[in-house]
């Protein structure tokens, strides 16, 4: 009996390459009733594949740990509010696009935290969803079967994992970004222009312009690119669609999540926080994912360029300030900007827009050969959107040199588009959310 005693308790993966995942939580110590009901408790129930309601806590305890994050007060309100106002009169300048925010608020880090989440759910749910079914459908048939009720813990478990590791990043960006559409897309309510003064603060320090001049600057920003999105109805289903496209390309190594599980103590959280914070459930790369995301890097310096480009023409002879603060933004994006750092942490997916120069320079190309017309009359449909072949020669594509896709009506749709013959809002109820044409 004694012997029995000090055996360890059986465990259901044994001979397969999960043995350690569970071997781990059991440690010799506790038999597979008790692995069950730790597990229980470490992993409540959520809704989807990530533990949403366990990110959001864990972002508002990073956050917190950070150091102090006041509200906002009224004269920070009414700064915004008189940035916002400068901002759309200068923009309606020079674009037809008109504008998108019908609002502009300052949020403190917590708010940022609470206004964005159901935006981050939508985003990364698409790729935990596939990390998390590739984890289960990676075990052998033998091994499903033996585990029984203990797959759906370990949904539960990838659940709540994901969460842990989405709460961390977005607790540490919270305390980096300057607007709701620093990644890009807007990340709050629509119509809602929104800036953080404690991150347009940072931003502005030791850049020795004054701060009415950064924050008027980073709602221009703000501004222009709710315009685009306002404008564009396809454009974010076309970078979630990427997103999710990304997620199905998505393939596990199971084998190198056991060697890193091997010997883990579930008792001790900050050991799992550590595996998390190395990338314990980064997948691979596949072929498939580099396809989405070379889609998804094309859309944002589409987009990102298109911003670059109309915020330098409505501040130049207006604010001499922008230049310098246009090279701080481009130092911040070489750097590593909050996009990348957060979705590198979220398995694996970068959002550098490499191309980001050469987005800019064909928008301007466009603008200087055909008018602004042309330049924002592209973004009516997503047939009509630049390739990354044109971002390799963008004058070439302001030319019309470049373009060489199978419906060679290209010139023929944008003339008539300028000319009122179509109606943008006709087409935008069946424009397939694809992007920019491949």
């Amino acid at each position: 009996m004694a012997e029995n005693e000090n055996e360890e308790p059986d465990n259901p993966f044994k001979g397969t390459p999960m043995e350690q995942l569970f071997g781990a939580f059991s440690g010799g110590q506790m038999d597979m009733s008790e692995i069950m009901g730790q597990m229980q408790k470490m992993f409540a129930p959520h809704e989807g594949s990530v533990n949403f309601d366990l990110a959001k806590d864990v972002a508002r305890h990073t956050l917190a740990a950070a150091g102090p994050d006041p509200t906002p007060n009224s004269a920070q309100q009414g700064a915004v509010d008189d940035a916002a106002r400068l901002a759309e009169s200068w923009l309606d300048t020079i674009t037809t696009i008109p504008a998108g925010a019908t609002t502009a608020t300052a949020w403190s880090k917590a708010e940022w935290i609470e206004a964005t989440a159901d935006t981050w759910q939508q985003l990364v749910e698409p790729i935990a969803q596939h990390v998390v079914s590739a984890m289960s459908e990676a075990l052998p048939e033998q091994a499903k079967a033996m585990a029984g009720p203990l797959m759906g813990m370990l949904s539960q478990a990838g659940g709540a994992m994901f969460g842990q590791q989405i709460g961390q990043a977005l607790g540490g960006l919270a305390g980096e970004v300057t607007s709701s559409t620093d990644i890009g897309i807007p990340l709050g309510t629509e119509r809602i222009a929104a800036v953080l003064p404690a991150g347009v603060e940072a931003f502005g320090e030791g850049l020795e312009q004054s701060a009415s001049d950064v924050l008027l600057y980073i709602m221009l920003r703000e501004s222009a690119h709710h315009r685009l999105f306002h404008h564009s109805p396809w454009l974010r289903p076309a970078v979630v669609g990427a997103i999710e496209e990304f997620g199905r390309g998505t393939r596990i190594d199971v084998s190198a999540i056991e060697s890193q599980l091997h010997g883990l103590d579930p008792s001790r959280p900050e050991e799992i926080q550590e595996a998390l914070a190395g990338g314990l459930f980064e997948p691979e790369r596949t072929p498939e994912q580099q396809k989405a995301l070379d889609r998804l890097e094309t859309l944002l310096a589409l987009i990102e360029g298109w911003v670059d480009e109309v915020v330098s023409e409505a501040t130049k002879e207006r604010m001499p300030a922008a230049g310098p603060l246009a090279e701080a933004m481009r130092r911040r994006r070489a750097a590593g900007g909050p996009a990348e750092q957060t979705f590198a942490s979220l398995v694996g997916l970068e959002l550098r827009p490499r191309k980001l120069r050469e987005a800019t320079t064909l928008w301007a190309a466009l603008r200087d050969r055909q008018g602004p017309d042309a330049r924002d009359t592209v973004w009516s449909h997503p047939d009509l959107m630049p390739t990354a072949a044109d971002l390799d020669d963008p004058l070439g594509f302001a030319q019309g040199e470049s373009r060489t896709q199978g419906d060679d009506d290209f010139d023929a749709a944008l003339g008539e588009l300028l000319d009122g013959h179509t109606d943008p809002g006709d087409e935008t109820g069946d424009a397939a959310p694809d992007g920019p044409r491949e």
